[in-house]
């Protein structure tokens, strides 16, 4: 605003000057008119006119005076327009170049603003490509989780049910055979030779259910256990006792403590003692398999299987004996020929993990002496078995 008063303020000297220019221009061209009326003649002084030469040359002088005044006037407006002229030139010169300036920088800045509209156009892009790409993988490992979730609840329930079923089945069995009277309708392997012998080589029985074929000496030893004199111990009772409340696997507790020295580690101990080492691991996790040797000529025995020792000698002991069974440890494939008194001694150890993993599942529904009695008994069967106590029909 104060640049264009400025130009305002100075733009009335310059139409000053234009009009004094006009001026000058028509008094010059007056100026140039006046020769045309000629030269001056002398002419003879009249009597009336003395005077009139000297009011000529005043008039003449006046005249000059006033045309020089007024060239010395034009000649200044001349002078000041030309500074004007050149002080607004210069001044819209610097305004024009302040603008340029000015401009440049906002062309600049126009360019730099681009480039990060370009640049964040881009990482949005990227940004939007890279959480479709997410939402997409999360969506494919959520279907897949659910598929593999649908499918172990499947199983699970298959599971359940069987699970179900076989407890069922246990606490059958367990209603209606027990060790010390088992239910030979429910274990045809304790049925006597002749009416197992269409049975014989088919029978392959982990621990937990050929843990009973011991309990075939009652048929040759059928002695009624009331005619028995008992009388409870009270420390092994309270020992028994103490673990029913709280019934587990682990030999640390005093009970299970007491049974691994006095009956299950003395029951187990044969000559080789790395095998039997792994009898006894095999006998705690339930993995031990005991079979005829007659089985081995049926194709349910694997071909690939290493037989130890052979049917005249015996694995564990190491002596010459008559082998009729058979044990494997686990899954590992390796057979193993015993003798009748070591599968004697297995098996009774065998109906005593079976009967106490019973009670740990709650599967024994009996008063807590009854319970201890038969524990009493399985124990005396380790004790017989160790000192070399079998049946005949082992």
């Amino acid at each position: 605003m104060e640049t264009k008063q400025r130009f305002r303020g100075q733009s009335r000297p310059y139409c000053s000057v234009a009009a004094a220019e006009g001026s000058q221009a028509s008094f010059e061209e007056d100026g140039q008119r006046q020769p045309a009326v000629g030269p001056w003649k002398p002419l003879m002084p009249s009597k009336g006119s003395k005077e009139e030469p000297e009011s000529r040359c005043q008039d003449a002088g006046g005249a000059d005076e006033t045309q020089s005044t007024e060239q010395l006037n034009v000649s200044r407006l001349r002078s000041s327009s030309v500074e004007i002229r050149e002080k607004g030139s210069e001044f819209l010169k610097e305004e024009l170049h302040k603008a340029q300036k000015e401009l440049k920088l906002k062309d600049k800045e126009c360019e730099r603003l681009s480039k990060v509209r370009e640049q964040l156009e881009q990482e949005l892009e990227e940004l939007t490509a890279s959480l479709f790409e997410e939402a997409h993988k999360m969506v494919r490992e959520a279907n897949t989780k659910q598929a593999a979730s649908e499918k172990q609840l499947r199983e699970a329930r298959g599971k359940i049910d069987m699970l179900q079923a076989e407890v069922t089945a246990l606490k059958t069995l367990v209603i209606t055979s027990t060790p010390s009277s088992p239910n030979r309708e429910l274990h045809p392997q304790l049925q006597s030779p002749s009416k197992a012998v269409f049975r014989k080589g088919h029978g392959r029985n982990k621990s937990t259910s050929s843990a009973m074929v011991s309990a075939a000496s009652q048929n040759v030893t059928p002695e009624p256990v009331s005619h028995e004199c008992k009388e409870v111990d009270s420390i092994l009772f309270a020992e028994f006792q103490a673990w029913k409340e709280s019934p587990t696997l682990d030999k640390s507790c005093s009970f299970l403590d007491r049974i691994y020295r006095e009956d299950v580690g003395p029951c187990l101990d044969f000559t080789k003692q790395e095998l039997s080492e792994l009898v006894r691991v095999a006998v705690e996790q339930n993995t031990l398999t005991i079979e005829p040797v007659a089985s081995q000529t049926l194709p349910v025995v694997k071909v690939s299987a290493e037989e130890c020792g052979g049917p005249k000698k015996c694995a564990l002991s190491g002596l010459p004996r008559t082998c009729k069974h058979r044990i494997m440890l686990g899954d590992s494939g390796n057979y193993y020929y015993i003798s009748p008194s070591c599968r004697a001694r297995i098996t009774a150890v065998c109906n005593f993990f079976t009967y106490i993993r019973y009670i740990q599942q709650g599967l024994v529904r009996q008063d807590v002496e009854l319970m201890y009695w038969e524990v009493m008994r399985l124990r005396r069967e380790m004790s017989l078995a160790k000192l070399g106590f079998y049946p005949s029909e082992m």
